[in-house]
């Protein structure tokens, strides 16, 4: 376990990223959470990170209130990423210790975060599945 300790997201993150634009809309976000097993998709453009649409931002576009009517479906799917992503995202760094970024998984319930360089350019995402990778390669065999 001591050279968990010592891993850091570099070591472990996906460096190849699936990522989609501020333009696309919910209908292709849709598709691409049935193809591949994303919980989120970074919205980048020109390299930067600028937010991330997640699973829950999709579901929100159908929450309503009393006092809303409720938009068809097809009007719902036309609407973008740039509607719906979250702005504010927690990211970490290539050095930032994977023990830190268990914390954070914990703490915030989050399943993966982008790894973003010095000027906020898309490195990569880590997982909790690359963190999972991470603990059984520590692990003492035997």
């Amino acid at each position: 376990m001591y050279r968990f300790l010592e891993s850091t997201v570099g070591q472990f993150m996906t460096p190849a990223v699936n990522s989609v634009t501020r333009q696309c809309s919910m209908a292709e976000v849709e598709t691409l959470f049935k193809r591949h097993d994303f919980d989120a998709f970074p919205v980048v453009e020109d390299g930067a990170i600028l937010g991330i649409v997640t699973k829950f931002d999709f579901l929100r576009i159908f929450a309503f209130t009393t006092g809303q009517m409720v938009p068809r479906y097809d009007e719902l799917m036309k609407r973008t990423v740039g509607d719906v992503m979250t702005e504010a995202v927690v990211h970490v760094e290539p050095a930032t210790p994977l023990t830190r970024v268990l914390q954070l998984m914990v703490n915030l319930k989050i399943r993966s975060f982008p790894v973003l360089g010095p000027n906020r350019q898309m490195l990569g995402m880590i997982s909790r599945g690359d963190v999972m990778r991470a603990l059984k390669q520590s692990a003492p065999r035997g």
